[in-house]
């Protein structure tokens, strides 16, 4: 694949002499530009078993000889996994440990030790060399390199570069996420937000529906239900339409981009030392890049991180500062309706309490930090097509995802509030939500709805700012605590069916007092400075 990209560096590979070499077809591809595709296609209908094989030094294959008729049925062929017990490979061990008897057991490693006494060196040194020096002959007979690319590729090698450069990268970084924050903030969840909900929803569909709703249903509760303060329309819908989706618009053509574009693993190469200090490495930037997008499914992906401790303390971090793409996008859109400085300083309360809590939980868990592999692919401009058509695909996600997420939170509150509930409820957190946070009494409803879903908590938070209800202190400490607020429901199930309920609500209990003291030492410190307030 990619042969374009090689192409453009001075690259030629005879694909008939590495085919005739490999025992299978070779084909040249670049998928991003569909080329090649239909003959990959067509190839793997008439695919058959390889028939390449390694012939490694005489006492190596006497070995093998003896290994291979001792070794149990697996899901590979008997001299593969000969091979990897061999090279010391521990799944391979750890299998056959609980598959041999000892009396069998101990005769392999009495080969392997034999084996390793006539080479003088390990197995494993020996089975590598020799692949490897198969690999170098067939690149020698199919690969072709001029010494110069014909000065092709080179300002994007040099950039590629740069993206990974401790200083430069950086700043690299910096001019990205300010990129980001004047498209998804100022012009998301500004213009768009101002243009559909003030105007196109505010003045023109929901007087309509409420209209329409009053003439077809004059029942009080129902027209409550439908169109009052938590209605189903009013709130669900003018949510989930009005105020998220063109945030999250905005936020996913800019994260296509950015994957298209290949900069994402160079920005795992380039956090790798940052992570260090959390006692992970820069792989752990991908689950929580994915988590950008949702929280939910960078859950799952911490799966190919190396050991558990790594992914427990990667879900710690992605339940406890991570934003999804709805919730980071109405954080931006408040904060950009503030001053940049707002946006700073909740930007450096998030990372703070982020490395606090990660470098603490690093030193609690046992374990040590797995070394950073990951493959850089070349830097290209992103394709109208691949961008959009991811672009779509996601929000077709969030519209099947989200939304009913929305209509049940705003079917909830409407509950909560005939039951007389929500009052109880508001006058209850008042203590905390007025006294230590220094909010209105009205956030108090946000925070209830941010148990459900942070976005639906932060969107509570945003129509409050539009209405003139919070200060600028208030809509940083706010921006703060909900974003350190208990993940969505939907990511604690996720969490206790990959790990345990233990752990999943061992992290909530974490997290939920952790944002609310974060929150009012930061409201208290704001007041003592003086910073936002009228």
């Amino acid at each position: 694949n990619m042969y374009d990209e090689a192409r453009a560096r001075g690259i030629f590979i005879d694909a008939d002499v590495l085919s005739r070499r490999l025992g299978a077809p070779v084909l040249l591809t670049a998928a991003v530009h569909r080329q090649g595709l239909d003959r990959v296609t067509a190839a793997l209908e008439q695919a058959t078993p390889g028939r390449l094989q390694i012939v490694y030094p005489k006492v190596v294959e006497q070995a093998l000889s003896v290994i291979t008729p001792l070794l149990p049925e697996g899901p590979i062929s008997a001299r593969s996994l000969a091979l990897l017990w061999l090279s010391g490979d521990r799944v391979a061990e750890a299998w056959l440990q609980d598959r041999v008897s000892p009396p069998v057991h101990r005769e392999l490693e009495a080969v392997r030790q034999a084996l390793q006494e006539r080479l003088g060196e390990d197995p494993a040194v020996v089975i590598r060399r020799t692949r490897q020096g198969l690999v170098n002959d067939l690149l020698a007979a199919s690969l072709h390199q001029p010494v110069a690319a014909a000065g092709r590729g080179g300002f994007r090698q040099t950039l590629s570069r740069f993206t990974t450069h401790p200083l430069w990268g950086t700043v690299i970084l910096a001019g990205v996420l300010y990129a980001l924050y004047w498209f998804v903030g100022v012009f998301g969840a500004g213009v768009l937000v101002d243009a559909l909900e003030s105007r196109f929803f505010g003045e023109i569909i929901n007087p309509w529906v409420s209209r329409w709703v009053e003439q077809l249903a004059p029942v009080p509760w129902v027209v409550d239900l439908l169109v009052g303060e938590y209605g189903l329309w009013s709130m669900g819908v003018t949510y989930a339409f009005a105020l998220i989706f063109p945030i999250v618009t905005t936020f996913f053509l800019a994260f296509s981009v950015l994957e298209d574009s290949g900069y994402l693993p160079r920005l795992a190469a380039l956090s790798n030392r940052m992570f260090a200090a959390l006692g992970l490495n820069g792989k752990a930037v991908l689950p929580m890049i994915l988590g950008l997008g949702c929280v939910t499914m960078a859950t799952l992906t911490t799966r190919v991180l190396e050991s558990k401790r790594e992914r427990l303390l990667t879900v710690l971090l992605l339940a406890l500062a991570i934003p999804c793409s709805a919730q980071l996008g109405v954080v931006m859109g408040m904060l950009a309706g503030v001053s940049l400085a707002a946006a700073l300083i909740w930007g450096g309360m998030v990372a703070l309490v982020l490395f606090a809590v990660g470098w603490l939980a690093a030193r609690l868990l046992p374990g040590e930090r797995a070394p950073l592999l990951v493959e850089l692919p070349p830097l290209r401009w992103p394709l109208l097509s691949n961008v959009l058509l991811k672009t779509v695909a996601r929000l077709e996600w969030y519209l099947k995802e989200v939304t009913p997420i929305f209509l049940l939170g705003a079917f909830l509150m409407f509950l909560l509030d005939r039951l007389h509930v929500l009052q109880g409820i508001i006058r209850a957190g008042e203590p905390l939500v007025t006294g230590w946070l220094g909010l209105p009494p009205e956030a108090s409803a946000a925070f209830l709805m941010g148990f459900l879903r942070r976005d639906f908590g932060a969107t509570g938070l945003f129509l409050m700012n539009s209405q003139g209800l919070l200060t600028p202190e208030q809509v940083v400490v706010a921006m703060v605590t909900i974003t350190l607020f208990v993940p969505c429901i939907a990511s604690v199930l996720i969490m206790a069916k990959e790990y345990s309920w233990r752990i999943a609500l061992a992290i909530a209990g974490v997290v939920i007092p952790l944002a609310l003291l974060v929150g009012g030492l930061l409201n208290h410190f704001l007041l003592w400075i003086g910073w936002g307030v009228s």
